[in-house]
C-alpha cells in the first residue's frame, strides 16, 4: 500500500520514529473526502469488521439486543461481564462453551489479564476477546439449523451471508479471504469501503438492523471494548459514534451524519492509531474535547513522559 507518514513519535525536542499509514474519510454518499495514502488498496480489516459480521448474524435471523449484540461485534477485554455475556448467547441457543472454535487465550485486558492469572486460570477460548462473535455466530447457526461443527468454513451458509453483508454495506466486492487470529474467515476491502460501510451503520434509520446494531455499540460501548480501552472511550465520550478497532493498526469510526473514516498504520502498531483517529475526526469538525487523553501517546523515559506520539503535521491541520 502507498502508505504515508501519519504519526510522529517525539522523545523531548526530537524526531525519533514516524508511523506510516493510510486515512480515509467518506460523506454520506460513500465518496472520499479526504485521502491520505491509497485508501482504494485492499486491507483485511481484522475486527473492525466485526459490526458488520453482527450485521449479517441479524439479517440471518439471530435473536439479539442489547449489550449481548455490543459484544457479537466486540475484541473485548475478557473482563467477567464480557465473559458471562459471551456464555449467555451460547446458553441461549442451547449450547455451552465447548461449542466455541475460537483460539484459547487470556485476557487482553491489563487487569483483567492479572486477575485472571492471580486466580490460577489458563488460557480457553471464552476467554479469547473474540468469544462473543463466536458466540453469536453459533447461535445464528442453531436459529438456522446450519452446522455448527464447520461454521468457521468459507463455504459454510453463515460466511457466505456474511460476506454478501459487506460486500452489500461496503458497496464493492470482497477481494481477499484470509482467515483471522481467531480462526473466521477475515474478509479483504478497500479502506475507503471500510468507511462508507461504518458511516451506513451509524446514519441508518431507526427500525432498520444497520441501527440495531449502532444502537447497541452506542448504548453499550463497555461491551465493545472494556475498561480503559480507546475504543470504549471514544464511543463512550461522543455520542451517536460507533468505533471499532482491529489487529494490524485498523480502525474505522462511523458518525451520526453519515460520515465514515478508516485508517490503517503500516507497521501494524496500535499506539498511534486512536491518535491518527482523533486528528481525523478533528478535521471533520467533530468536538473532541472529552477525548483529547488520546489525542497524543506519552513516550517514556524512566518511567516518566519525557516526548509523545502525535498526529503528523499533515493530519493535525
Amino acid at each position: 500500500m502507498g502508505h504515508e507518514v501519519v504519526a510522529e513519535v517525539w522523545r523531548g525536542d526530537f524526531l525519533e520514529s514516524v508511523h506510516h499509514g493510510t486515512v480515509v474519510a467518506t460523506d454520506p454518499a460513500g465518496a472520499p473526502t479526504l485521502s491520505v495514502g491509497r485508501p482504494g488498496d485492499i486491507a483485511f480489516p481484522r475486527s473492525s469488521n466485526k459490526p458488520l459480521q453482527a450485521l449479517a448474524m441479524l439479517r440471518s435471523g439471530l435473536d439479539l439486543d442489547g449489550e449481548l449484540l455490543a459484544l457479537a461485534c466486540a475484541s473485548h477485554s475478557g473482563e467477567d461481564f464480557h465473559v458471562s455475556g459471551a456464555l449467555r448467547i451460547l446458553a441461549s441457543a442451547g449450547l455451552s462453551e465447548d461449542a466455541l472454535q475460537c483460539t484459547p487465550d487470556l485476557p487482553i485486558g491489563e487487569d483483567a489479564r492479572a486477575q485472571h492469572l492471580a486466580r490460577g486460570l489458563s488460557a480457553a477460548p471464552k476467554y479469547m476477546n473474540c468469544s462473543g462473535k463466536h458466540a453469536a455466530m453459533l447461535a445464528t447457526c442453531v436459529a438456522n439449523g446450519w452446522s455448527t461443527a464447520d461454521y468457521l468454513d468459507p463455504t459454510h451458509p453463515l460466511q457466505v451471508a456474511t460476506r454478501l453483508t459487506i460486500e452489500d454495506v461496503a458497496g464493492e466486492p470482497v477481494a481477499q479471504v484470509g482467515v483471522d487470529g481467531c480462526g473466521a474467515p477475515i474478509f479483504a476491502i478497500s479502506l475507503t469501503g471500510l468507511a462508507r460501510a461504518f458511516g451506513r451503520l451509524a446514519a441508518a434509520q431507526e427500525g432498520t438492523l444497520e441501527h440495531r446494531v449502532a444502537a447497541a455499540m452506542n448504548a453499550y460501548p463497555q461491551w465493545v471494548g472494556g475498561t480503559g480501552r480507546d475504543v470504549t472511550v471514544l464511543m463512550d465520550a461522543l455520542p451517536g459514534v460507533i468505533a471499532k478497532d482491529g489487529a494490524e493498526g485498523v480502525y474505522a469510526v462511523g458518525l451520526p451524519t453519515g460520515e465514515g473514516v478508516a485508517l490503517k498504520i503500516a507497521d501494524g502498531s496500535s499506539r498511534a492509531r486512536a491518535v491518527v483517529m482523533v486528528a481525523v475526526l478533528k478535521r471533520l469538525g467533530v468536538d473532541v474535547s472529552k477525548v483529547e487523553d488520546l489525542a497524543t501517546v506519552p513516550v517514556l523515559g524512566h518511567g516518566r513522559a519525557v516526548g509523545a506520539v502525535k498526529p503528523s503535521l499533515a493530519l493535525a491541520g
